[in-house]
């Protein structure tokens, strides 16, 4: 199995479509009620829908991985609000924190080996 793409809901797609490609996600379809972008790197795609209202209290974080996380930081923090800047958590990625114009909470982070591999990583043998 493997995972296609994450669609979350945006009240105005134009605005979204925008934050989106400032991120640097590459637009590939674009309709009056549908957006799909494709990552930087990696096969996954990320999608807008077109929505009324975005649920309350959602509770899905969304995560984008960057080789450089401060780099991507100082490129974006002019343009968009963080609620936190990169910091080293305790398993062993580097993170930053912010919501998408809809409130949808992301996270942009650097795991390296960690990202797969952690020290505790259940042994597969």
């Amino acid at each position: 199995m493997r995972l296609n793409q994450i669609t979350v809901g945006s009240t105005d797609l134009d605005r979204a479509e925008r934050f989106y490609r400032l991120l640097g996600l590459s637009l590939i379809v674009k309709t009056d009620d549908y957006l799909r972008f494709e990552c930087p790197s990696g096969d996954s795609t990320f999608s807008v829908e077109r929505v009324s209202a975005v649920a309350a209290g959602e509770q899905v974080t969304i995560y984008f991985e960057t080789d450089d996380l401060d780099g991507e930081y100082e490129r974006l923090r002019g343009s968009i609000e963080f609620t936190a800047p990169p910091a080293d958590m305790p398993w062993l990625w580097r993170e930053a924190r912010l919501s998408d114009p809809d409130g949808h909470r992301l996270c942009l982070f650097h795991a390296g080996e960690a990202r797969r591999n952690p020290p505790w990583r259940i042994d597969r043998s």
